[in-house]
């Protein structure tokens, strides 16, 4: 699986993750899983023609000594369908884009 990691986080660091999280994402069936919506301008085409499949998320795993970003974007809806892929390069950037600004939002690991 390709993915973001952070790791080697503090108590601090993982509370305040946490909290963010629960207050603006989707919690999955699983602690520490959590979904966020990609915009749809980022759609590929076939995300775009997919409307049955949308929205579409990333998944985010936190842990007490890491969290990371995967770089699939899926839909909660199904599990294998042809608009589930590896993020294309602005998915990608909005993802790094959203873990780095998360990180400096919440002023953590400084």
């Amino acid at each position: 699986m390709k993915q973001y990691v952070i790791d080697q986080l503090r108590e601090h660091d993982f509370l305040a993750l946490e909290t963010h999280l629960n207050d603006h994402a989707e919690g999955g069936d699983l602690p520490g899983i959590y979904w966020v919506p990609i915009p749809q301008e980022l759609y590929e085409v076939t995300q775009s023609e997919h409307a049955d499949c949308q929205p579409f998320y990333f998944a985010v795993s936190l842990d007490r000594r890491a969290i990371s970003f995967e770089l699939l974007i899926r839909t909660r809806l199904r599990l294998r369908c042809g608009c589930i892929g590896y993020a294309n390069r602005a998915q990608r950037d909005y993802i790094l884009a959203y873990a780095d600004g998360l990180f400096e939002q919440l002023k953590l690991m400084t």
